[in-house]
């Protein structure tokens, strides 16, 4: 059997964070397995469905590097078959017209509630002779549900959960405009694509009862199931905004790469020893569902950073250097002076929203924050003037600034440290800056030399 796992989102907004691990766990279980993954965009809610929603979740899948091995199928487009299926149950019995109206249907509402028990549909027309049928009124399809015995499901992850069948109603599989509910167009699409394994949420548990008694009706070979528990925020809730970012196009507008949410996603609710980095090879080789746990994964954002900045520190340079010039606006001349820094000053970052603050100083017009402008005393500006005249002579490499710097400090019998915070001061505004021979190579001579110059007027 080759293994086929799918991802299954509704556009009706952004790709949430949980529906990214969803396709993620889809995504490296079909690739563990030497598998297939493919994408099924269930657009049949047309009314609240958007074409920008689609393209967030194909951006978002591309960004995260979960490619598919199929064309997308949109479920919109298999409303036809759809209703072929259900027109076949209805020919071998397995399922019935519907002719209860909504005040059929509101009346057996009140009535439960007056009785004190749960609304559950039973239909006169299941066995009632259709030409007994109401003239004028279409009907739905409702599948003739088995209303005895139990239906059981044999979890990969939850393990074995069962249902009475007396608990279940009739569900209606056509509308009477001939649309497809949800749980229908489900089974059809998941059994035309043979999808061999089911990879998704703990909120579908219970409609999963629902779809096995349709797989039965039509005779198919279920697929295996898997629900994975949802995730939830750092006090245990639902996760909300309150929380924080809760879409992927939010987490990689704040600056987080995709190999260091993808890593994140991988160990929330996936237990494999204690190595938390793990690249995409190495997810691939050691991802199966037996080490994904029951229990409510917690959204942590500070573990989040720092993998994050793990995945950073490895980053090409040069690559790091055109995403903070895209985030700053800034055009590609000042390429040469991010790369030079890029290892400094990447090890302190944890995102490249952080990243791009950090290196702001090489590419904008210094605007010195208060601390630095603190540092600019009289003394200190008659120090970087003293300065100046070295630094004009020198070699302006790494080794030539360097060298400069500490011939000053022993001529005018300082430390380092004295002209070091003045100079961090004048050439990037700020009291924290990766080493400053490094920082004064990669300004160049006369850019070094005009700050310099202007600090110490």
């Amino acid at each position: 059997m080759t293994v086929r796992t799918r991802f299954a989102p509704s556009p009706t907004g952004m790709l949430h964070i949980g529906g990214a691990r969803t396709a993620l766990f889809n995504y490296l279980f079909a690739r563990h397995h030497g598998g297939a993954f493919l994408l099924r965009v269930e657009d049949t809610d047309r009314a609240r469905s958007t074409d920008a929603a689609t393209q967030a979740i194909l951006d978002g899948l591309d960004w995260l590097g979960l490619d598919r091995d199929e064309q997308t199928v949109f479920q919109s487009t298999r409303a036809a078959r759809h209703a072929e299926v259900a027109h076949a149950m209805l020919a071998a019995g397995k399922a019935y017209r519907c002719y209860l109206s909504p005040d059929d249907l509101a009346a057996m509402r009140a009535q439960a509630a007056a009785e004190g028990r749960s609304f559950k549909v039973v239909s006169p027309w299941r066995d009632r002779d259709p030409s007994e049928a109401p003239a004028g009124v279409a009907p739905v399809i409702r599948l003739k549900a088995p209303r005895k015995g139990e239906t059981t499901v044999i979890d990969m992850v939850q393990g074995e959960v069962k249902v009475a069948n007396a608990e279940m109603d009739d569900l209606i599989i056509l509308r009477a405009d001939g649309t497809p509910t949800y749980l229908h167009a489900v089974v059809v699409d998941d059994h035309d694509m043979a999808i061999t394994h089911v990879i998704r949420g703990d909120d579908h548990l219970t409609n999963t009862f629902r779809q096995v008694q349709i797989y039965q009706a039509n005779g198919w070979a279920r697929p295996r199931f898997a629900h994975i528990p949802l995730i939830h925020g750092p006090d245990g809730a639902k996760l909300s905004k309150r929380h924080g970012a809760q879409s992927v196009t939010e987490f990689r507008d704040m600056g987080y790469l995709p190999e260091g949410l993808c890593n994140y996603l991988l160990r929330l609710g996936w237990a494999h020893g204690d190595d938390e980095i793990l690249s995409r090879e190495q997810a691939i080789a050691l991802f199966d569902l037996d080490g994904v746990g029951r229990g409510a994964a917690r959204m942590d954002y500070a573990k989040l950073a720092f993998i994050n900045g793990v995945w950073l520190r490895q980053a090409d340079d040069t690559w790091l250097a055109q995403e903070v010039l895209q985030r700053l606006g800034a055009d590609a001349s000042f390429a040469p002076r991010l790369i030079a820094l890029m290892p400094q000053l990447k090890e302190r970052a944890k995102t490249l929203v952080e990243l791009a603050d950090a290196t702001r100083f090489l590419v904008a017009p210094l605007e010195p924050d208060a601390k630095a402008l603190a540092l600019l005393t009289a003394d200190n500006k008659a120090l970087l003037a003293d300065l100046l005249p070295m630094l004009a002579d020198c070699d302006f490499s790494l080794d030539g600034v360097d060298a400069a710097l500490r011939g000053f400090v022993a001529a005018y019998g300082r430390k380092l440290g004295d002209i070091a915070q003045p100079l961090r001061a004048a050439l990037t505004g700020r009291i924290a800056s990766p080493p400053i021979d490094a920082t004064l190579a990669a300004l160049g001579r006369d850019e070094a030399l005009a700050r310099i110059t202007k600090a110490a007027q």
